[in-house]
């Protein structure tokens, strides 16, 4: 039996909501008033009385510290068509009077602490489109009723306690794109007409206890975008109507069951699929090289199961870790360390003896030669030596700190004309000094080295956590060597890198006026670039910021750390997008499901990295917005001035409640200045908005916020 994996914790999440006028009106968005000092958000309890009159038609209510139960007189509200009360504490059963709520189209009440079984008494909204009960403690089974909602489009009610046979009556919901029933207990057999024709987009039903086989008629879900099957007790074959699904996209998760039998060479025909998990399984036999078909792949894990022979040869396997591919005893080739050796070698009709003595002769004229270099590099290097010991003896005579640094294993410069400018011991010691630090992100240090031509040069070292990458240095190499190669002109690339004992440096061009967060918070550059930015100097920048973000996400690659000081100005105060090649360095995913730790940095991190533990492309957009924020508001991500609890984007969703106005929360030092200057930050601030919305799918693409901000700059 797989095993189960505990649900994931309840996650901190930001309200969606953009600025509203004040509350007037039955539409008037309703806020609870607040007791707290006025930047904390509202708590205590929903009051009955706003149920009262039964005008109520709009109530959003979410990300607070509201407690106590849902009032049972919220049903007398006819007109009540919008509920998002997510985010809170609030406990006990969701009142049954609600299914008088006949208005009711979208209803959000996910990580509270709702209990009790699950109401059926939401079959009598017929208009309910949306339906989010998730991350409560919801018990027994989804009730039949629940199909007759032919207008429900999404139903997610994952990290509950519900129980019972997969709910065959929600199917008939012929407009439902999102059906999410992982981290549940659900069991039984998955019905045949799983999709049913509906218009099924993402169907999410991991972490249960699902059996049987995967049903053929999987092929008919022509418009799917993410499967997740993983942790289930799922039995039989991956039916070769798999490779029917062309529109999956997102991902293919059919981890940690007890699936058998060969890969289908038909999965081949998923060209658009980006993430595929089929690790922790028993499948047997090759790799069919018609997976080379899946064009788009990026992440592949096929770990712990039975597969043999050699791993084709496919850039997506090839740049995979070795863990992707670990636990297949009989599988041998490239990324493994396993050689195949001559029986699954390629071999080419020559007899090796014919040619042995060609080898020889060759071998032993070469070693004539390098041995000659050698000697004549082992001379110099000696004497180099020497003259480097002289040196140090003076520093020490004159009371000097004698840095020495260890021996380089490797290095090398991208550009041709900068190699004998760099010399890779400077490198090395400028990162032993703390005085050296640049910025400090979350996977990197940045130091600034001064190299004995006087040239200067950035030095990033990877920090621990990141230094397995070492371990397979010509993967590491290779890619680098590829990012070079990068010519978008907003992103930081590498010039070059060091590598000694476990520990790797990457060497980048020097950035004289520092990083947007020592800009926008006079932090001391020690380069004395700290001039006061104007506005249309940091509208310029984040422009920068986003078109080089946008490149990365039309190159599939998403970036692991976005924050103000991961973004570098050069001397014109062009900004450059920092930690490029950290992204295609590490492999943070253990699996297409799930990552081993949190990428970001601390205040940038979007709220659903806490219980999805995925690094997506719209946690990307989530952690740009947050940097739009900061500019505005010329204020750091996390600081003890919000209150308890409340960070920057909180601050900013929550003002609203406080009674203040955009206007009110922008620095005034940029927005009073000038009308133009003001109309164009206000009109920035709608897409930090939007970047910040709580729900993933509701923040725009990169291209998109490109095209805003260019809009916002031309008003």
């Amino acid at each position: 039996m797989a095993r189960r994996t505990p649900r994931p914790p309840r996650a901190v999440r930001l309200r969606e909501r953009a600025f509203r006028p004040h509350p007037t009106g039955a539409r008037a968005l309703v806020e609870a008033p607040s007791a707290q000092p006025p930047l904390q958000c509202p708590r205590g309890s929903i009051p009955s009385s706003l149920f009262d009159l039964g005008n109520l038609q709009v109530l959003i209510l979410t990300v607070n510290r509201l407690n106590g139960t849902i009032p049972d007189n919220i049903g007398r509200c006819a007109g009540l068509s919008n509920v998002r009360i997510g985010n809170n504490r609030l406990a006990g059963g969701i009142p049954a009077s609600l299914g008088g709520a006949t208005s009711l189209t979208y209803f959000e009440a996910d990580s509270n602490e709702l209990s009790g079984g699950f109401p059926a008494q939401f079959a009598r909204c017929a208009n309910l489109t949306l339906l989010n009960l998730s991350y409560n403690r919801l018990a027994g089974e989804v009730p039949e009723v629940l199909g007759e909602l032919k207008n429900l489009q999404e139903l997610i009610v994952s990290s509950n306690g519900l129980s019972g046979e997969f709910p065959r009556a929600i199917l008939r919901c012929r407009n439902l794109s999102k059906l999410d029933l992982s981290y549940n207990a659900f069991r039984g057999s998955l019905p045949e007409s799983i999709c049913n024709g509906s218009r099924m987009q993402f169907l999410m039903l991991d972490h249960n206890e699902f059996s049987g086989g995967i049903p053929p008629g999987i092929g008919g879900c022509g418009r799917l975008l993410e499967l997740q099957l993983g942790n289930n007790n799922l039995t039989g074959e991956i039916p070769p109507e798999m490779g029917k699904v062309k529109s999956l996209q997102i991902a293919l998760n059919l981890s940690s069951n007890h699936l058998v039998g060969p890969l289908p060479r038909e999965l081949g025909r998923l060209d658009k699929l980006v993430a595929l998990d089929l690790s922790n399984n028993g499948i047997s036999g090759e790799i069919p090289g018609d997976l080379r078909g899946m064009l788009s792949l990026i992440e592949v894990n096929l770990s712990n199961n039975r597969l043999s022979g050699t791993i084709p040869v496919f850039g997506p396997f090839q740049k995979s870790a070795a863990s992707s591919f670990s636990g297949n005893t009989k599988l041998c080739g490239d990324p493994l360390v396993v050689d195949c050796g001559p029986i699954y070698g390629s071999t080419y009709g020559i007899d090796h003896r014919k040619i042995s003595y060609r080898v020889a002769l060759t071998v032993v004229g070469s070693c004539v030669l390098i041995f000659s270099v050698v000697s004549l590099v082992v001379a110099l290097f000696m004497w180099r030596e020497r003259q480097e010991k002289e040196a140090e003896a003076k520093m020490a005579e004159a009371g000097e700190v004698v840095v020495v640094a260890p021996q380089v294993l490797a290095s090398n410069m991208f550009i041709e004309s900068l190699q004998q400018a760099i010399d890779f011991q400077s490198c090395v010691k400028a990162t032993f000094k703390d005085a050296n630090a640049v910025s400090n992100g979350a996977f990197s240090t940045t130091y600034k080295a001064v190299m004995p031509s006087g040239l200067v040069v950035f030095v990033k070292k990877l920090k621990s956590v990141d230094r397995a990458v070492i371990h397979h240095q010509t993967k590491m190499i290779r890619e680098l060597e590829c990012l070079a190669h990068i010519k978008h002109p907003n992103l930081v690339r590498a010039i070059g890198y060091v590598i000694y004992e476990d520990v790797a440096l990457l060497l980048h061009h020097h950035m004289p006026n520092g990083t947007l967060l020592q800009l926008l918070h006079n932090i001391d550059n020690p380069d004395g670039g700290n001039q006061k930015p104007d506005w249309p100097r940091l509208l310029s920048i984040v422009i920068d910021v986003a078109e080089g973000l946008a490149y990365l996400h039309h190159d599939a690659t998403i970036h692991l750390d976005i924050s103000s000081g991961n973004v570098f100005l050069d001397s014109h105060y062009n900004a450059l997008l920092g930690e490029v090649e950290i992204s295609k360095l590490l492999d943070p995913s253990k699996g297409t499901a799930s990552i081993s730790a949190v990428a970001g940095s601390f205040g940038y991190i979007p709220p659903e990295y806490a219980y999805t533990m995925q690094v997506t492309v719209p946690g990307n957009v989530y952690s740009f917005g947050v940097v739009l924020l900061e500019i505005l508001t010329s204020k750091l991500p996390v600081d003890e001035e919000f209150g308890e609890g409340v960070d920057l984007v909180k601050w900013v969703h929550c003002a609203p409640a406080r009674g203040e106005t955009p206007e009110q929360i922008m620095d005034p030092r940029l927005s009073t200045v000038s009308f133009a200057w003001r109309r164009q930050m206000l009109a920035v601030l709608k897409v930090a908005m939007l970047c910040t919305e709580r729900a993933p799918a509701k923040r725009p693409k990169m291209k998109k916020v490109v095209e805003m901000l260019q809009e916002a700059k031309n008003s």
